[in-house]
């Protein structure tokens, strides 16, 4: 699932889970449906206000590694002390997410990693899938010692600066929720850059929250 293959599912809504791809329209939270919606960033139009900028000078003392990925013990260290302090269920490891039943280093995805270290001190990884013309932010985590930097935010700016410096199109962030707050994070780099899927026409319109719930209304409406 590389290069223009990639682009072609990320573009009909599909995302990476472990080695295969999914796509889903709604969550179940006890008796609620709560639809999803898929976002991805128009690498052209981001632009950068004061809090991104700002939290990137912040972030500017840390060391910053793009690279293929290689699963490591002290990649998976670090995931254990992050999902040990999350107050949202987290995968059993890295390689469970990327792989779970597959054996690592079996890998259908290009799969980049990047490091962000203080000192020799691993503090944050973030994974991406890459295609042709977009990549699929996968995973950020990073060492709860480092939580006032806000290095998940971080790690998705740096995406989408090595997306950008490739001459890419689009990155693609995941989903958010209704009426679930905990995934806005994910319109940090600029709702003005950002779109969201409409599963009925196939079409990525313009996000605004008024198309998110007028999305939403139509999924609650089916039979």
């Amino acid at each position: 699932m590389r290069g223009s293959q990639l682009d072609l599912y990320l573009s009909l809504g599909y995302f990476r889970m472990h080695q295969k791809l999914f796509t889903c329209r709604y969550l179940l939270s006890y008796d609620s449906i709560l639809p999803v919606h898929w976002l991805r960033f128009t690498l052209a139009k981001v632009n950068y206000g004061s809090k991104q900028r700002s939290l990137l000078r912040r972030n500017e003392k840390f060391s910053l590694t793009v690279k293929p990925f290689v699963l490591t013990a002290e990649a998976e260290e670090l995931f254990s002390l992050y999902r040990a302090t999350v107050d949202f269920e987290a995968p059993d490891s890295v390689e469970f997410w990327l792989f779970n039943e597959a054996i690592y280093p079996y890998n259908v995805f290009d799969t980049y990693a990047i490091e962000v270290r203080d000192g020799e001190r691993l503090i944050a990884v973030g994974i991406f899938d890459k295609g042709d013309q977009s990549i699929a932010g996968i995973m950020n985590f990073y060492h709860p010692d480092y939580r006032k930097y806000s290095l998940g935010k971080y790690l998705m700016l740096q995406k989408i600066n090595y997306a950008r410096h490739q001459h890419m199109q689009f990155y693609y962030p995941g989903y958010i929720v209704t009426n679930y707050p905990k995934f806005d994070y994910k319109l940090f780099p600029g709702e003005a850059a950002s779109e969201v899927y409409d599963d009925n026409s196939g079409d990525w319109l313009p996000f605004s929250w008024e198309t998110v719930h007028a999305l939403a209304a139509v999924i609650l409406d089916e039979p």
